[in-house]
């Protein structure tokens, strides 16, 4: 796990090593046990490196062959590497090294851009191949590690945070106006290609792209599940309850690859619990477990302790339980904002980087229970959706998703910020127009595990643990695993609230008390509640004299948010005021003018 940058030049100048080193160097806490670069013509690469697999300065990066005439900057974990390396082995690949970047290198030589198809793992990468000048970028199947791209005629910039681009400097940093609406729309989601900034884009998930030295480029999208019926299993149940915990084993099996001690982040939810009861039947014994609660706010808990240590205790975990007082929240919410890549509205963002603060003290990496909800169908919104025609999936996926119609939002937008039309819902119309996704709740699905969660909560989570040096490992996110939950019919994913295949699995191996417990998320009252000193905080960005000057808002809307802050509602609830204020307050901390 790591931070990667680089440069391309197309117009026959040589990169600029100084912005490689400023980008290098904001990326510091991605991967704080290594530096390095490299230059080469045309190119030059950037990297900070997490030690995780081969400890040693052998698996320093960025790598370079020069015998296969390679070079490569990678970030994340290739969870398969062991078996890969074997079968490298067998054509006659030899290595220097034990490490996972290297077995992509050789893969690459091997199969070149095909070689995705053989790595199991989340990553991010860039290799150069030094005779032709070529330079091929990649992300994994759910875009689990982040990938930003900054482009002009000259040269084209990379890197694993968005601030890191910031950092190398040449950024159009004005307002996406289609962006803006998705962000408005998706509760702060923006899907790849774009941010909210016109001037960076995002290399899609599970997608390679080629770069030719002239500056040509092309996409190559490797993986995408059909979400159709085509399993031997048919509806039977049992069946899939069984194929889909082997298939969860196997996830999470292949989640302790490290040569470092591993954790979990255990919430007490059924998702996390699984996680937990599924390392215990693997023999793990002392498994490190992580739990953090906040003060009471408007009546409203902070805190699932209750079911987190419950599972502590049947598992005998060596649980470590943190709670978090209110007033530590106005410094949280800065840093929290300071390590975000993009504007983030979930609240639990807060929750998921003060966590990551104190987990990092005693572990390298963690698993943890994201994707699963989007996976499995565990939201609420779920079954009004399903329950609508084919035909019919946009304008029901709209109305139960949406956090305001097109008319609404474009209300609370200077008119300069505004989008023309509702882009949101044509980008909608179109990702559920692909082939595929029989039904409404599988086009539902497919958009949300492809478009928008490598967007929302697998951003947040890598963002706030790579802010400490922490990887986390997402089991539910085995692409194998989705490919299988992607071809079980519906009704087996929503029925008994939703998540009953998983929710099976949990009655045979967890206490029956978190299986059938209301559906909790990661509360951080003082946030959702704006409570003070929070809401100090977002009125004084508000009221700034850069966000007057920015003027992506109505003024008087925004006034009227501030004058009663916990009023204002988007159409599932959240805190409307909080998704305005993430914007500025994130474009504030960021420097963004």
């Amino acid at each position: 796990m790591c931070g990667l940058s680089g440069e391309v030049r197309f117009d026959g100048g040589r990169p600029d090593l100084a912005a490689i080193e400023r980008m290098t160097d904001v990326m510091e806490p991605r991967g704080p046990d290594g530096r390095g670069a490299w230059s080469q013509g045309a190119v030059a690469l950037g990297h900070r490196r997490l030690k995780i697999i081969d400890l040693s300065e052998r698996g320093a990066q960025p790598m370079t062959d020069a015998r296969l005439g390679l070079t490569a900057v990678f970030n994340g974990c290739v969870y398969n590497h062991r078996e890969v390396r074997r079968r490298l082995e067998g054509v006659g690949h030899r290595f220097f090294s034990d490490s996972d970047t290297e077995v992509f290198v050789k893969a690459y030589a091997e199969w070149g851009r095909e070689c995705v198809d053989h790595l199991v793992g989340m990553f991010a990468f860039a290799v150069v191949e030094h005779h032709t000048g070529r330079v091929v970028l990649g992300r994994d199947r759910l875009g689990i590690k982040p990938l930003y791209v900054t482009q002009d005629a000259a040269r084209l910039r990379f890197a694993s945070t968005l601030p890191a681009l910031l950092a190398g400097g040449g950024v159009d940093t004005s307002i996406d106006p289609v962006a803006l609406h998705q962000y408005m729309s998706w509760h702060g989601t923006v899907p790849a290609p774009r941010t909210v900034l016109a001037g960076v884009r995002k290399v899609p998930p599970a997608t390679v792209r080629v770069i030719e030295p002239d500056g040509t480029q092309q996409d190559h999208c490797y993986w995408q599940p059909s979400y159709t019926r085509h399993s031997a299993l048919g509806a039977d149940p049992a069946l899939w309850r069984e194929a889909v915990h082997e298939a969860l084993r196997t996830a999470v099996r292949r989640r302790t690859v490290a040569d470092v001690p591993v954790g979990v982040l255990l919430s007490g939810g059924l998702d996390s619990s699984l996680i937990v009861a599924l390392l215990a039947e693997e023999g793990q014994e002392g498994l490190p477990t992580f739990a953090m609660g906040f003060e009471s706010e408007n009546g409203e808990d902070g805190d699932e302790f209750h079911y987190s240590d419950l599972v502590a205790r049947t598992f005998s975990t060596d649980h470590h339980q943190f709670m978090i007082p209110s007033d530590r929240l106005p410094a949280a919410l800065e840093g929290a904002i300071g390590a975000m890549s993009e504007p983030m509205v979930s609240h639990d963002a807060v929750a998921f980087h003060m966590l990551s603060e104190q987990v990092a003290k005693d572990v390298k990496v963690v698993l943890c229970g994201q994707g699963a909800d989007e996976v499995f169908a565990g939201y609420h919104w779920y079954p009004p959706i399903a329950s609508a025609a084919r035909e019919d999936a946009p304008a029901a996926y709209a109305d139960a998703y949406f956090d305001r119609t097109h008319g609404d939002l474009t209300a609370m937008l200077h008119a300069g910020t505004a989008a023309a039309r509702d882009v949101s819902t044509d980008f909608v119309r179109a990702h559920m127009a692909a082939p595929g996704a029989e039904t409404s709740l599988d086009a539902a699905l497919r958009m949300d595990v492809h478009a928008l969660m490598p967007d929302d909560p697998v951003k947040r989570v890598d963002n706030m643990t790579m802010a400490w040096g922490l990887e986390a490992r997402v089991p539910f996110l085995d692409h194998e695993l989705v490919e299988l939950a992607a071809a079980c019919p519906p009704e087996l994913k929503l029925a008994r609230g939703g998540k009953a295949v998983l929710k099976d699995i949990g009655r045979e191996i967890l206490p029956p008390e978190v299986v059938d417990r209301p559906k909790g998320y990661f509360p951080v009252p003082g946030v959702r509640h704006m409570a003070e000193p929070v809401l100090a905080r977002v009125r004084d960005a508000l009221t700034a004299p850069e966000a007057r000057r920015r003027g992506i808002f109505d003024q008087r809307h925004v006034a009227r948010l501030l004058a009663e802050p916990d009023r204002h509602r988007a159409k599932r609830g959240a805190n409307t005021l909080w998704q305005v204020a993430s914007l500025e307050l994130w474009l504030q901390v960021h420097g963004v003018h």
